[in-house]
């Protein structure tokens, strides 16, 4: 078994972290740039940047802000929010990013994960998922875009193995269920797609306790888990995290 990642999340709007309860009822969770800085220099292994407004409003992600984030954060780093295009990659590469997730774009632009793979290597590029249980079909998951407030009639394992097929070199999956609710992630949509795709699988929304963080890699497969309530409000630290994970066998980066 390869290392198992912990990835703290900043979800930013106007310039502020913040965090909901399943995409809504945002609470600020502090200054993005200190936020980073704290979780970089206390063990996490990368960080995930999320201008969660871009799409929404139809504009880039704040680059300057990256720029700062950058300066003081020395850990992988992926950036996502509002990217429709190539050169926004570049731009945010040359920020200092060492990744950009896309998502309502490369479901409105497929090409999109292809040409940035082709340019930029598959490796920076993180293909973002976030998804719906359906209320039609059982056991099935529907892709939702622009922050989650639209949904699609695309298939999430579908869909994560076809953006493998395109190139990307990672997937982050989002459960919108589990978002937020502390309650634990989606394992059987984890599980589902990591059985799906050759590509590592970052787990999003639910995580809640340090057996949230187990469970989401043994039972749902996840190469990698993101968090952002239960660091964010204290609840755990980074170190509480791994040695927890490498206490239960999980072989981790301490």
């Amino acid at each position: 078994m390869l290392t198992k990642r912990i990835i703290p999340c900043l979800d930013v709007k106007d310039n502020r972290v913040v965090k909901g309860v399943n995409f809504l009822n945002l609470r600020d969770a502090g200054d993005p740039v200190e936020l980073g800085a704290r979780y970089s220099d206390t063990g996490a292994d990368e960080l995930v940047f999320l201008d969660i407004t871009a799409t929404i409003r139809s504009r880039k992600t704040i680059v300057e802000l990256v720029e700062k984030v950058a300066e003081n954060v020395f850990i992988p780093f992926t950036v996502g929010g509002g990217i429709q295009t190539v050169e926004q990659i570049d731009e945010l590469l040359r920020s200092g990013a060492e990744k950009v997730s896309v998502n309502t774009a490369a479901v409105q632009n497929p090409s999109l994960i292809s040409e940035a793979a082709q340019r930029f290597g598959n490796q920076c590029v993180v293909l973002a998922i976030d998804a719906r249980r359906s209320k039609q079909q059982a056991g099935k998951w529907q892709v939702c875009v622009k922050a989650g407030s639209e949904p699609t009639d695309i298939d999430v394992v579908e869909w994560a193995a076809r953006g493998e097929k395109l190139g990307a070199g990672e997937i982050l999956l989002t459960s919108m269920d589990a978002d937020g609710t502390q309650a634990g992630y989606d394992n059987q949509l984890n599980k589902a797609v990591t059985d799906a795709v050759n590509i590592p699988v970052i787990a999003s929304g639910g995580a809640g306790t340090l057996d949230h963080l187990h469970d989401a890699v043994v039972e749902g497969g996840a190469d990698a888990v993101l968090m952002a309530s239960i660091t964010h409000f204290g609840n755990y630290t980074i170190t509480q995290m791994k040695e927890y994970l490498a206490g239960r066998g999980i072989p981790m980066n301490l």
